[in-house]
């Protein structure tokens, strides 16, 4: 007797999660995307000398907040459950986005920003525990990556869009725009999200999808039941290799989503400079190696969606091969930390065309998108269910408080070299940092957790 079809209910779930986290970098993308204008208009101060050290304040207030957001979110959706959990996050998120257009100075701004860190800390503590709740073992790395392909998402369509409405309504209405988005989502998800077993119920899925959600011998070996404590997680290595995994390589990604715009637009801003140096009296925009840098943040974006899903489906394919899950994840994570050795070169190919730095700069944000998709999987191969949420969330939180200490870095750094007109040696360093630390975060997970 043939078996009967197996539906596809948790793709429709995990397009939900996909939507969501497209909102959620949607959101958080603003901020950088209009540096130059909020800077224009005196929102981090008069004196263009202190305004990096004030943006960073503002980028620290978000991942300060985002930090502490990280660790309540986690055992808060361990507790409530995702559909409560999720809601609640998002609709908070959106309050604050919205409220941004009401900051006009560098401390009101951080506040704003600290309220948008916050909720949005829900996120992907909340995904996490729908992706192990709503897939088997083996499909969980390829649902990780597609949901988390929306980070991307949201990244290539702020672009396209963000400074197109601040041009023509002001940069308040970019905000409230954006921030509205959301609301649209909160409908669909209250209405088609439920537990597979609640589905299973009511007959939203089939019982062939649900004994394939459920296929997992390890299911035997933890049966959900309560939300562990934070002392029973930290107690064990693997809390620590996934601690250390985010605390290392989530920096990276806050530089490039709040500095690449910077960068681009300061590699233009260098071209143009050498440029009527050498030729008095000429028309600027005839500059050699000038990019349209919204254009080319779209393309980095574009890049790094590709990598995130290709990141899910490496693993899966080694485990088809027969390799053991945690081994075949490792495997994965290793091939995937050289690829960011290219960033090494951004400063120096952005001398020669923007676009060759664009390049290497789009293959270091692909490969840090695969790895985050095998490293958020890690926690749903080492943890039960009622755990998932929680362990994201104190990983998250160390990854925030890395990107604070990256970004005040990141602020003094750029500062120091722009005093003496060297920007681009700033970012040579900060580069550096970027396409190492992935090798290393590996290095240490495996010894904390070695490939079984």
């Amino acid at each position: 007797m043939s078996q009967p079809p197996v539906s596809r209910y948790r793709w429709t779930i995990c397009a939900l999660v996909f939507f969501a986290t497209t909102v959620n970098y949607l959101d958080r993308n603003v901020l950088g995307l209009l540096k130059p204008t909020l800077e224009a208009k005196g929102v981090f101060g008069a004196d263009p000398a202190s305004q990096e050290l004030n943006y960073s304040t503002v980028v620290i207030c978000f991942q300060f907040a985002y930090a502490l957001g990280m660790l309540m979110a986690g055992r808060w959706i361990d507790r409530v459950g995702p559909k409560r959990g999720y809601a609640s996050a998002l609709l908070a998120w959106c309050v604050a986005a919205i409220g941004h257009a009401f900051g006009h100075h560098t401390w009101s701004f951080g506040f704003w920003r600290a309220a948008l860190g916050l909720a949005e800390a829900g996120n992907f503590p909340a995904a996490n525990r729908i992706v192990a709740e709503w897939f088997p073992l083996r499909e969980r790395a390829l649902a990780t990556g597609l949901y988390n392909s929306g980070a991307n998402v949201g990244a290539i369509v702020a672009p396209l869009f963000v400074p197109f409405i601040a041009a023509a309504w002001g940069w308040e209405w970019a905000f409230v725009a954006t921030g509205a988005v959301g609301l649209i989502w909160l409908i669909f998800w209250w209405r088609m999200y439920d537990s597979p077993s609640a589905l299973r119920a009511s007959g939203g899925i089939s019982e062939a999808e649900y004994a394939h959600i459920h296929s997992d011998r390890e299911e035997v070996r933890t049966p959900s039941g309560q939300a562990w404590s934070w002392g029973r997680v930290l107690r064990l290595r693997q809390t620590w290799a996934f601690i250390l995994g985010k605390l290392l390589t989530d920096p990276v990604w806050w530089f490039y989503l709040f500095w690449l715009p910077a960068f681009l637009n300061g590699e233009n801003a260098r071209k143009t400079k050498a440029f009527l140096a050498a030729h008095p009296g000429a028309d600027a925009v005839l500059a050699p190696g000038l990019i349209n840098w919204p254009v080319a943040l779209a393309v980095v974006y574009s890049v790094a969606t590709i990598g995130s899903v290709c990141g899910g489906w490496l693993p899966k394919r080694l485990m088809q091969r027969g390799m053991a899950p945690h081994q075949a994840r490792s495997r994965a994570m290793l091939a995937i930390a050289v690829l960011p050795l290219s960033v090494l070169l951004a400063g120096r190919l952005g001398e020669i065309d923007t676009w060759y730095a664009v390049a290497v700069i789009s293959l270091a944000c692909a490969a840090h998108q695969a790895w985050s998709a095998n490293l958020f999987t890690t926690v749903s191969d080492l943890f039960p269910k009622n755990a998932v949420a929680s362990v994201t969330g104190i990983g998250g939180m160390a990854g925030a408080l890395g990107g604070i200490a990256f970004a005040r870095l990141a602020g003094e750094l750029l500062s120091h070299f722009a005093a003496q007109g060297r920007i681009e040696q700033g970012y040579g360093l900060l580069f550096m940092f970027c396409g190492c630390a992935y090798l290393l975060a590996w290095g240490l997970m495996r010894l904390l957790v070695p490939a079984r």
